[in-house]
């Protein structure tokens, strides 16, 4: 008898390694994008064909999945606490409604094929379909957000994809000075704090004051986006080469090393004021205007306790031609440093957003004018730094397995899974007729499976099942136990459902 366990212990370790391998090679298989050769027909022709994903997108294995998942839920489970109700809007609008709204980054939009008389575009983000949401249905009001995926022909790199998910959260409606902006920020600080992603800093700036800074140094106004463009890459370049990329833009030499002097600046509250007390700066009802803003801003930060992560930085730009207001980026820190390249320990910004008090009015054929502010947080980014961290993540719920410790005992042990699924608990059992006992165990220690109900003859005679704790080889030996298996119990076939409870609540 000994010997023919030791026999099936062997056995289960070899398909446990398996397993293992098998499951890495999948893994490696994704990660490196590598490609295989299949076959297709083709009006009765076979040609072959490289099966691979599409450049730019990537598939998620059920580990990646349950790591995406909880992230998913920690993001919407802020939005939710602070009462904000969920949308859904089509992955594809008309071409026309997305026109003219993002500024250069317009060449990055997906263009669709004319699909009955409509020309139509992937959606490049969330905002200008919430807007168009809005203007159709006449909704003046409105605290929502949404979780969906967007599309930009952008080129690939590491945490960079043309097809992602955003999670948004934007605040509709008139409203006192500053309170949502403020509660916008104060939802970046708190995922970021939850998701525990590393130290960050919020950068905060106001498109009033950019625009008011690049008159004052001389910039023609129908230059100002695409001068704005290049300032929001001062994260990712030295100002010499922004400096050199402006001057090609037509701007002078000396008209750049103006702007280079404002952009510079960083700071908090007292760089609010300090800016204030300029006189020279504050000609400008534009810049006077935002810096006011951003003063009441950081009044109600300091309410919500955010400030220790919030700056004040005159480089913020954001590119996106809608903003009219307070703009803000939620970006990772790195040895003191703001984070700027993409690297795996270095994913820059996580997250964006700003007051766009214009686009519903551009939208609506009635110009009603709708004030929005929102925010949106990068999920891909943000899943490539929890990916990395997560050491044992479950890829699923199982609360228990029903085992069977003797052949022929399939029938019992469907017939306890279904009580066990009608009382809504989550469980599941082997397929075969008579699996083996030792590799049951190990499924319910690999899959992180915490209860096992094993079902034997004696135990049906009984009317009982042996109820036990599933713990890994690590765990077994702290607790002096040669089995993956503690706390055993027989517990009563009326009672079990309610021990199960209790063991899990506990767990």
């Amino acid at each position: 008898m000994q010997k023919g366990l030791e026999k099936e212990e062997t056995e289960g370790e070899k398909g446990n390694y398996e397993i293992k391998m098998e499951n890495k090679a999948v893994v490696l298989k994704m990660e490196k994008g590598l490609e295989e050769v299949a076959e297709a027909r083709d009006g009765g022709r076979k040609h072959q064909f490289v099966l691979k994903t599409p450049k730019g997108t990537r598939d998620y294995n059920p580990l990646q999945m349950a790591v995406r998942e909880k992230v998913f839920n920690t993001i919407t489970g802020c939005f939710k606490r602070h009462g904000a109700e969920t949308i859904d809007t089509p992955v594809f609008e008309l071409k026309e409604t997305l026109t003219g709204k993002y500024g250069e980054d317009a060449k990055l939009i997906y263009d669709l094929k004319d699909q009955g008389g409509e020309m139509l575009s992937l959606r490049y983000d969330l905002t200008v379909p919430f807007a168009r949401y809005l203007a159709m249905y006449n909704i003046t009001n409105i605290k929502r957000y949404q979780i969906g995926k967007v599309y930009r022909r952008d080129n690939p790199g590491l945490g960079r994809y043309r097809e992602f998910y955003q999670c948004d959260f934007d605040i509709a409606g008139k409203y006192d000075n500053m309170v949502p902006d403020a509660e916008c920020l104060k939802i970046i600080y708190e995922i970021l704090s939850e998701l525990e992603l590393g130290d960050f800093c919020i950068k905060v700036n106001d498109r009033r004051i950019l625009e008011g800074m690049f008159d004052l140094c001389g910039v023609p106004k129908d230059k100002f986006c695409t001068i704005c463009s290049s300032v929001d890459k001062m994260d990712k370049l030295s100002w010499s080469d922004v400096k050199n990329e402006i001057m090609e833009k037509g701007v002078s030499e000396e008209v750049a090393d103006q702007i280079g002097k404002y952009v510079k600046m960083k700071g908090g509250i007292d760089l609010v004021e300090l800016l204030l007390r300029d006189t020279e700066m504050c000609k400008s009802d534009q810049i006077r205007a935002g810096l006011t803003d951003l003063k009441e801003l950081f009044n109600y930060l300091q309410i919500f306790q955010v400030t220790d992560k919030v700056l004040c930085d005159l480089s913020l730009a954001r590119g996106l031609d809608y903003y009219t207001g307070v703009i803000y980026e939620a970006v990772l820190i790195q040895a003191g440093t703001a984070v700027a390249q993409e690297k795996t320990a270095s994913t820059g910004s996580v997250a964006g957003g700003g007051r766009y008090d214009n686009l519903v009015g551009k939208i609506s054929s009635k110009d009603r004018q709708v004030p929005c502010v929102g925010v949106s947080i990068g999920m891909e980014r943000i899943f490539s730094i929890m990916e990395a961290k997560a050491n044992s993540v479950r890829t699923t719920e199982v609360q228990v397995m029903v085992v069977s410790a003797q052949k022929n005992l399939l029938e019992e042990r469907l017939r306890l899974t279904a009580e066990l699924w009608t009382a809504g608990i989550k469980a599941q059992t082997e397929y075969k007729r008579n699996p083996k006992y030792l590799n049951q165990v190990q499924y319910c220690v690999r899959s992180g499976i915490p209860l096992a109900a094993i079902l034997g003859e004696q135990e049906l005679t009984d009317g009982v099942v042996k109820l036990c704790t599933v713990v890994t080889n690590e765990e077994a030996e702290a607790h002096g136990s040669k089995s993956n298996l503690i706390k055993e119990a027989y517990v009563s076939r009326s009672d079990l459902i309610k021990e199960i409870r209790r063991r899990t609540s506990e767990a």
